[in-house]
């Protein structure tokens, strides 16, 4: 059990016990279970054994994947939800991975001016990212979660069991938040989960603990991201900068979330280096740990170009400056660091030599 700044994150057994409870006392007037096109047939007929109420549910399918996670997907569900009579009183159960948690968070947190809702995530990104801290929200066009609220899910629902079901790149996705939260907040975290080559089921349920308790302990200490919450987005200033180009430009491989990030933060470990004498040994070790496990992306002069003028959308920016997380050292984290073009090349030019 891991307390986060409103509800509570349960795992296993003890939180489909919780689920229940909750049920059994609230006594929502209706529950919709909202999925996409992949957890309907993976995900949906192993929860839904788990869930014991005589309340009237009904399943809303999104299509799975980070281009539906927009406004007209949002419009579906909310009139599905109207269709269907729900009211104040109705409960939202988010059944999936990030654009799952992310879009019916704000659906739920927006319909009826905000209706409890609880995500039980099901792939390892959104179980120690996406699920946890109210960031709810959906893609403007192209730029990442441009539009959203940060709303609490009532209670979070964590069960490896779900992860049974992923491919191995989604599980690398994931793996690389964890990085992240090894390199702001642990060194000894980062040794244990940066010598990992693949995830397998039996390290899972330790590690996602872990990882779910750093990311809720910044949470409940900053939880409108003022300041300390801030460090969440290493790696990503660069990193979704990347995945909204990779997503826009047919000639380059779409990439997960995880896998934009793992390439955001040796960008920033480069830039940390340069700006703030992060140890160059230290930066060619994480290089060489996330080269090996998700590979290289080529980008052309014009490619970088084009990034960096998707990062003045960047939500961290103030007054049009660009702001940066970076790294002293491993668990020594600066907040709101400017970066000169020159510095976000060489970074590249790094990247591309590894």
């Amino acid at each position: 059990m891991t307390n986060t700044a409103k509800g509570t994150v349960f795992y296993k057994e003890e939180a489909y016990q919780k689920i229940n409870e909750y049920l059994l006392e609230q006594k929502p007037s209706k529950i919709f279970i909202l999925v996409d096109t992949n957890t309907h047939e993976l995900c949906l007929p192993a929860f839904l054994p788990k869930i014991t109420t005589e309340i009237a549910i009904e399943i809303i399918e999104i299509e799975a994947g980070e281009p539906f996670k927009n406004l007209d997907t949002c419009m579906g569900v909310w009139q599905t939800m109207s269709d269907l009579e729900g009211d104040r009183k109705s409960l939202m159960i988010n059944l999936g991975g990030g654009v799952v948690t992310d879009l019916g968070g704000f659906v739920a947190s927006t319909f009826k001016r905000g209706i409890t809702y609880i995500n039980v995530p099901t792939t390892l990104l959104s179980m120690v990212d996406a699920s946890v801290g109210g960031k709810t929200g959906v893609d403007l066009g192209n730029l990442k979660n441009q539009i959203g609220v940060i709303s609490n899910a009532e209670m979070v629902i964590v069960d490896s069991d779900y992860l049974a079901t992923l491919p191995s790149e989604e599980m690398r996705s994931g793996l690389a938040e964890i990085l992240k939260h090894g390199l702001i907040a642990d060194e000894a975290y980062w040794e244990k989960v940066g010598k990992l080559s693949e995830l397998t089921l039996n390290d899972l349920d330790d590690i996602i603990r872990v990882s779910v308790a750093i990311k809720a302990k910044v949470v409940s200490e900053d939880p409108y991201e003022n300041g300390l919450r801030k460090t969440l987005n290493y790696g990503h200033t660069l990193g979704h900068a990347i995945e909204s180009y990779c997503l826009t430009h047919t000639q380059k491989k779409t990439l997960l979330h995880g896998e934009a990030v793992a390439l955001g933060i040796i960008l920033a470990t480069y830039i940390s280096k340069e700006l703030k004498d992060f140890p160059t040994e230290k930066l060619d070790n994480i290089t060489r740990r996330i080269v090996e496990l998700y590979g290289k992306v080529e980008f052309s002069k014009e490619d970088i170009d084009a990034i960096i003028d998707l990062m003045k959308y960047d939500k961290k920016n103030e007054a049009g400056k660009i702001n940066f997380v970076l790294l002293k050292d491993i668990g020594e984290t600066e907040i709101d660091c400017q970066v000169p073009n020159n510095i976000i090349f060489d970074a590249f030019e790094f990247y591309q030599n590894a």
